[in-house]
């Protein structure tokens, strides 16, 4: 019997259970996508594990789900509120490059790490310049009542809609601060619709519109595509915890304007936590941020990462560090050798409960684990409690291979941690600045092994330092089996 579904909402600040607003329609998900202006760090990349770990158990609950990722490739400035410039202009200058390359490449590079996190496609990208005309007639409906116009643009009024900010709770000095000041707005809050091109400036990317030429604001995007690819109200919107302060009371706003009622626009708004490093919360402006190849190419494979962030409940924040990146390596390490012990004893015919006294095979013996692992995640997404059942699932002598096997289908469908499929050979990726093939580590591994046998060790640890000096770390004794591993 399945576990009823109970997710977190952020507009109410309290766990509620969750049911479809229109079955017929299955669940309708609208997640905050990228702005393609740089490489996606791990702080971002974040987000999109817990939105599929939302869409995977969405999924294995029996809901038809409709998933829509937008790609932010205009209207997003350099401060989250209305100051600073485009990032993508910026970008453009800073690469001599047109923002439509530079849209391009940041975009593939972000759907290529989506790939290496085995993170599914959502049912639709939504790119934000393909919907200009259905920005400009929003914007057209709504300004009459709920904007006014200045010389940098078009200003949503905060103060025409009913409980502004109630996404983003107490309104305090913090918050405040994140919105810099623009000449003649009425409000604090209030935030562009449209900004105009300045006078005497061509932008790359601008549009005609009857408030002159320019672009749109970034949270009208949202707005636009959700409501127009999922209909009003959806079931639940997502983000990172940083878009619950002012990106997303702004899209409220927005939507409740053009209903013209209180509808927020998603029934459920959820939100992941930070990833901080001993500095605090990762971040592009600070400089020097840790992207996902960056983890490849020392050698780390990306699903180590994914595993990182499964071991935190996601509303709370994880710490990043060299160390715990490790310790989830080393974890993931053990789990792809059970698994690899497992299934040689299904192709041998060993582990049916047919040969050799094993324990028979039946749904009875699987449907424990899978009701175990569905109360996990159906509280809240809780995968740090559907972690340790796989373990113990992994460890269970009484089951037959077969059934791990199913059992273990499951874990994979709703973790996406593909351990079916992961080789230990694959989990030893070669490092960018590598100068060895891992052909090579083992015709040198082999002569060390020989050099201890004879008591050679001199020619022994010469070989292990020449290993070392070229990013290989031999490990003696390890407990795994491990014996050797990209240098961190």
């Amino acid at each position: 019997m399945s576990a009823p579904l109970t997710l977190y909402n952020s507009l109410t600040r309290s766990l509620a259970p969750f049911a479809p607003l229109d079955p017929e329609k299955g669940v309708r998900v609208y997640s905050c996508g990228p702005t393609v202006y740089n490489y996606a760090h791990l702080g971002n990349l974040r987000a999109y594990v817990f939105t599929d770990t939302l869409s995977r158990v969405l999924t294995w609950k029996g809901y038809a789900l409709t998933h829509v990722i937008n790609i932010t490739d205009v209207g997003h400035l350099t401060s989250d509120a209305d100051a600073g410039d485009d990032k993508m202009e910026a970008a453009a200058r800073a690469q001599a490059k047109s923002i439509w390359d530079i849209a391009a490449h940041y975009t593939a590079a972000f759907k290529a790490n989506i790939a290496d996190l085995n993170i599914r496609q959502p049912s639709r990208w939504s790119v934000a310049t393909d919907h200009i005309a259905e920005m400009i007639d929003f914007a057209a409906k709504i300004a009459p009542e709920h904007c006014y116009e200045l010389d940098s643009g078009l200003y949503f009024d905060t103060s025409t809609v009913a409980d502004y900010g109630r996404l983003a709770g107490s309104q305090d000095d913090t918050r405040e601060a994140r919105i810099e000041a623009v000449e003649g707005k009425r409000h604090p809050q209030d935030f562009a619709i449209w900004r105009k091109s300045p006078p005497g400036e061509q932008r790359q990317m601008e549009w005609d519109s009857p408030w002159g030429k320019g672009a749109p604001g970034w949270h009208l995007e949202c707005s636009v595509m959700s409501l127009k690819y999922l209909g009003a109200p959806f079931d639940i919107h997502t983000g990172g915890i940083d878009h619950r302060e002012i990106h997303h009371p702004n899209e409220i706003a927005q939507n409740q304007a053009f209903c013209g009622c209180s509808d927020t626009g998603a029934h459920f708004w959820m939100h992941n936590n930070f990833l901080v490093d001993r500095q605090g919360k990762m971040s592009k402006s600070k400089g020097g941020f840790t992207t996902l190849q960056s983890l490849i190419d020392a050698g780390v494979h990306p699903l180590a990462y994914r595993l990182l962030c499964l071991q935190a409940q996601y509303r709370s924040e994880l710490e990043f560090s060299a160390e715990n990146l490790a310790a989830a390596l080393t974890r993931l390490k053990r789990l792809v050798m059970t698994v690899r012990k497992i299934l040689p004893e299904l192709a041998s015919g060993r582990g049916t409960g047919e040969a050799g006294g094993g324990a028979a095979r039946s749904a009875d013996a699987v449907a424990p684990w899978l009701q175990r692992l569905d109360e996990a995640v159906s509280d809240d997404l809780n995968t740090p409690k559907a972690l340790p059942i796989l373990d113990e699932l992994l460890a269970d002598k009484r089951l037959s291979a077969e059934d791990k096997r199913d059992a273990l289908a499951a874990f994979d469908d709703v973790l996406g941690l593909n351990l079916l499929a992961l080789t230990r050979e694959e989990l030893r990726v070669r490092p960018a600045n590598a100068t060895l093939t891992p052909e090579a580590i083992a015709d040198r591994l082999v002569e060390r092994q020989q050099a201890r046998v004879v008591k050679d060790f001199q020619r022994s640890d010469s070989i292990r330092d020449e290993l070392a000096a070229a990013g290989v770390e031999v490990m003696d004794g390890d407990p795994l089996g491990w014996d050797w591993k990209p240098a961190l």
